[in-house]
């Protein structure tokens, strides 16, 4: 079957649609001839949009009126039955951008959960592209592989959903030779050697983590692990707008925090990185040794002597 972004022409049976309300509340619904959408405003039959064309515009019973498209993947992901918390899109974005999921690349994925990141993945890296994703839970797996196969059409070539834990996987996954590796998980600090082996020299890691714990051992863990370049981190936070004649202003309500995002470049085999020069927040790393912390910096090298 076609991927729902892919295709065109007038609903038919078997086609996701999304159902807009005229207060932006939306419905996702799969077309069966027969079939009716009950909402308290009224029913709308299926056989009402079967043969309509994508953009039109359809009324309950009620009279309510609905926008009738296929939703994006953006809208699906939002919509899709979850077994396990989703990667939301505003993160999804920033990973195919700030990761770099190019066309063609290789990718390994942990864990897969509900199939969202999934998704996205399987659709940027195209059909010259590979996704191995692991998922520690059968029933999570099972779930991750009914939505991608759901929105894509079915489950694609470039795919390969493995029920498994990612950090036993060193050797197996040594000769991939993987151009990036997404970890969604709890403990991805301690896939770090499975990643490393996994990744080619300027690979790239991307971790996605929801606490500031997280986000500190996770960080850390790629400095001490010493196969990676300089890892960064940021969040992403998404404020929409009202607009309405001469009333433009911030909505009340935005979409906060979700997760942080870590990513590090890997370092060729035996490369050494070089040793930072930002000189650490007093009391940052409160049982490090203050004198050699300071001699870090640029700050504290001595001045060179005089005449």
């Amino acid at each position: 079957m076609t991927p729902i972004h892919a295709r065109r022409g007038a609903f038919v049976a078997g086609d996701l649609v999304q159902l807009t309300d005229p207060k932006a509340r939306r419905h996702t619904i799969t077309l069966k001839p027969g079939a009716t959408f009950h909402t308290h405003r009224g029913g709308l039959d299926h056989d009402d949009l079967i043969g309509l064309p994508e953009g039109s515009v359809v009324r309950s019973s009620g009279g309510t009126g609905y926008v009738a498209l296929r939703p994006l993947l953006a809208d699906f992901t939002l919509s899709m039955k979850r077994g396990a918390t989703i990667v939301y899109p505003k993160d999804a974005a920033q990973v195919i951008a700030e990761a770099d999921i190019f066309p063609g690349a290789r990718v390994v994925e942990a864990g897969a959960g509900s199939g969202a990141m999934s998704s996205w993945l399987l659709r940027a890296v195209g059909p010259d592209g590979a996704v191995i994703s692991y998922e520690r839970r059968e029933d999570f797996a099972a779930t991750a592989r009914r939505n991608v196969e759901k929105f894509l059409g079915a489950v694609p070539d470039t795919w390969d959903l493995r029920v498994g834990d990612l950090a036993e996987q060193e050797e197996e996954l040594g000769a991939l030779e993987a151009d990036r590796v997404f970890l969604d998980m709890l403990a991805p600090w301690e896939c770090l050697d499975t990643a490393a082996a996994a990744l080619i020299p300027g690979g790239l890691f991307c971790g996605y983590v929801a606490t500031t714990t997280q986000l500190a051992r996770l960080v850390e863990g790629l400095r001490d692990h010493g196969g990676f370049f300089e890892p960064r981190s940021w969040e992403t936070m998404v404020r929409t707008w009202h607009v309405e004649g001469l009333a433009v202003r911030p909505d009340h309500r935005m979409v906060g925090h979700t997760g942080f995002l870590v990513t590090a470049r890997r370092l060729a085999d035996g490369a050494v990185p070089p040793e930072r020069r930002r000189r650490p927040a007093k009391g940052a790393y409160p049982a490090q040794d203050t004198s050699q912390a300071a001699s870090d910096s640029p700050a504290a090298a001595p001045e060179p002597a005089g005449d």
